[in-house]
C-alpha cells in the first residue's frame, strides 16, 4: 500500500491530489468526488434569497458549481453537475429553494452550470485556479457561460424580451458574482499553497 503524497503536476486539479494506489481505488475516489460535488451543489442551492421583480433567486448554487468544476476538473465536474441536474429533474428537491423538475424559468441556469463547470474545470487543469488573477478570470468565464445559457432560457420560458431577461436574470446578480469570485480568489490559490 502506497502512502506517498501525490506529486503536483501542472495539469492537475485539486481532486488529483487525493491519493489512489490502484485503478479501482481511483474509480471509487472519482465516483465519491462526483457524488459529493452533486450533493454540495444541491445543498448550496438551498441558500436562496428571492430578488424582488425576478423569478431568479440569489443562491449559493452557482458558486458551488464553479468550485466543483475547478476542484474536480472538466470530466468529473461535468459528471457531478450532470448528476445534480438529473437527480433534480427526477424529483429530488435540491434545485434553488427546494425546487425540482425540468422546464422551470430558472432551469437554464442549471444547464449553464453544467457547461460552466466543464469550462472552469478545463481552465483549472491549465492552472486557472492557482493564482488570484487567474482564478478571477476563470470564475468570470464560468459566470459568462451560466448567463449565456440561463438568460436566453429565462426569456424563452417566460415570454420576456431578451433585454428584460438580462435586467431581471443577470444584472441584479453581478455584485453577488463579484463577491463569490473574490471568495474563490482566496480559497483556490490558498488550497494549492496548502497542498504544497
Amino acid at each position: 500500500m502506497s502512502t506517498a503524497a501525490p506529486t503536483v503536476t501542472s495539469g492537475a486539479v485539486l481532486a488529483d491530489l487525493l491519493p489512489a494506489s490502484t485503478a479501482t481505488r481511483a474509480r471509487v475516489r472519482d465516483a465519491a468526488l462526483v457524488a459529493g460535488g452533486a450533493v454540495i451543489t444541491g445543498l448550496a442551492a438551498q441558500i436562496a434569497i428571492p430578488v424582488p421583480g425576478s423569478p431568479v433567486p440569489v443562491t449559493g448554487q452557482t458558486f458551488a458549481a464553479l468550485l466543483v468544476g475547478a476542484s474536480l476538473g472538466a470530466r468529473r465536474g461535468l459528471l457531478s453537475l450532470a448528476l445534480y441536474a438529473l437527480v433534480g429533474m427526477a424529483g429530488v428537491p435540491w434545485f434553488a429553494g427546494g425546487a425540482s423538475g425540468a422546464g422551470g424559468a430558472t432551469f437554464g441556469y442549471v444547464l449553464g452550470m453544467l457547461l460552466a463547470g466543464t469550462v472552469v474545470g478545463a481552465l483549472a487543469r491549465r492552472g486557472g485556479d492557482r493564482g488570484v488573477l487567474r482564478t478571477a478570470a476563470t470564475m468570470a468565464a464560468g459566470n459568462v457561460v451560466i448567463y449565456a445559457v440561463g438568460v436566453p432560457y429565462l426569456a424563452l420560458s417566460t415570454g420576456m424580451s431578451f433585454g428584460q431577461a438580462v435586467a431581471v436574470g443577470m444584472v441584479p446578480f453581478l455584485i453577488g458574482d463579484a463577491l463569490k469570485t473574490a471568495l474563490a480568489m482566496g480559497a483556490l490559490p490558498t488550497a494549492w499553497k496548502l497542498a504544497g
